[in-house]
């Protein structure tokens, strides 16, 4: 057991159909008492389609997984046991449980061993579930000596601040602009999907999933792209697109690709067979803007109360850590340059990758790494924004791209 992957798959949830986020889906079962079953099942067909392809990728029979770990959040974990998530998703946001005890996996569905066991790895709070605790434990947030700032960018953000004696934790909520689910021209991390964007001499370079032709654009191109034009000056420190005259000054090889549309400025990353034709061409336009400006506040307001509650300072941060299926493939630079992390060395911004993935491994592998995911929910402290009467006047003041 050297804990080396032999497959990794990744498929969209089955409960997309539902909403696209937890909120949504926790409403659909307030409104339709049928919904829950079906979102149960919906879950473990899920999970059960997930392990039947990665035992084919490599080569093991199904009947020989004895045992499995869910490192998954909050409401997911209910909606995969079929418990009421209702109380998650109003004030004061209960869990059924923090810790539920090992269920057989034939009873979520999943054809594996008749005997095999499912671990659900705990969760801290309504918002900060079992995914973060396992991540925290990989990245060592209970053992690592330095100030660091774990960071797990998605529709919901969750954060950690510790140094090995005090861990903080806490949620924002950062809407869908990082999945470019609100934005004009956006699409999921597929091929195609613009994912790079640089400015380089007045020259604007652009990546692709794949190498492929430009379909639209996914979060880590969304954010390159509004740290690019903030850098070369044409979306000012506000978030507005400058006038013509300012972008013919400031970055003349790129200001014909400001354009309005539908009364609104835009900003074309590709264009279609004719230049000023913006029927087929990827664009960005202010309100696609004005969301990243949101998601982006949500979350820095977010650790910076939490630097606020530790009691010391943005520049004492001696490592950032981006975490999840987003903040692993966010460029730091362009991270530090809208303000979604604190303004530090770009060496202390680091990607984590899947660590969710990694404690979930490490919890199969070893009785004392289980007790430890178990532990931190004693050694964690989780700080509600929603008590902050300053989360408000912090956030709008998080708003703006730093100068």
């Amino acid at each position: 057991n050297t804990g080396t992957p032999l497959a990794v798959k990744s498929i969209l949830n089955k409960q997309q159909p539902f909403g696209a986020d937890v909120i949504t889906r926790i409403s659909a079962t307030m409104l339709d008492p049928a919904a829950l079953e079906k979102l149960s099942s919906l879950a473990q067909e899920t999970l059960n389609q997930l392990t039947q392809e990665v035992c084919i990728e490599a080569g093991v029979d199904p009947l020989h997984v004895y045992e499995i770990a869910i490192a998954g959040n909050a409401t997911m974990n209910q909606l995969l046991l079929g418990i009421d998530p209702e109380p998650l998703g109003v004030a004061p946001f209960i869990m059924a449980s923090a810790d539920f005890p090992d269920v057989e996996a034939k009873d979520i569905g999943i054809a594996i061993h008749p005997r095999a066991k499912a671990i659900i790895l705990p969760s801290l709070g309504a918002y900060v579930g079992g995914d973060i605790i396992a991540g925290a434990l990989a990245s060592g947030m209970d053992r690592d000596k330095r100030l660091r700032l774990f960071i797990d960018v998605g529709t919901n953000c969750e954060i950690v601040l510790g140094d090995g004696e005090k861990i903080l934790a806490t949620a924002a909520p950062a809407g869908p602009a990082f999945e470019a689910a609100s934005i004009k021209c956006g699409v999921r991390a597929a091929s195609g999907a613009i994912e790079t964007i640089k400015i380089t001499d007045g020259e604007l370079i652009i990546g692709t999933i794949d190498d492929s032709p430009a379909i639209g654009i996914c979060g880590s191109g969304l954010v390159d792209a509004c740290a690019s034009l903030v850098g070369v000056g044409l979306l000012d420190h506000s978030g507005r697109f400058v006038s013509d005259e300012i972008a013919q000054q400031v970055a003349p090889t790129l200001a014909g690709r400001l354009l309005e549309r539908e009364g609104e400025r835009v900003f074309v990353l590709t264009w279609s067979k004719e230049v000023g034709d913006l029927s087929d061409c990827v664009f960005l336009t202010q309100r696609d803007v004005r969301e990243l400006q949101f998601a982006k506040a949500a979350i820095a307001t977010g650790w910076a109360l939490l630097l606020e509650e530790f009691g010391v300072e943005e520049s004492e941060i001696q490592q950032v850590l981006l975490a999840g299926s987003f903040g692993s493939y966010l460029s730091p630079a362009s991270a530090i340059k809208i303000g979604l992390v604190p303004k530090l060395s770009v060496m202390r911004i680091l990607s984590a990758g899947n660590v969710a993935g990694e404690g979930a491994k490490m919890v199969l592998l070893s009785a004392q790494e289980r007790h430890g995911a178990a532990a931190l929910l004693d050694e964690i402290s989780y700080v509600e924004l929603s008590d902050r009467s300053d989360f408000n006047d912090k956030f709008v003041d998080r708003l703006a791209f730093p100068a």
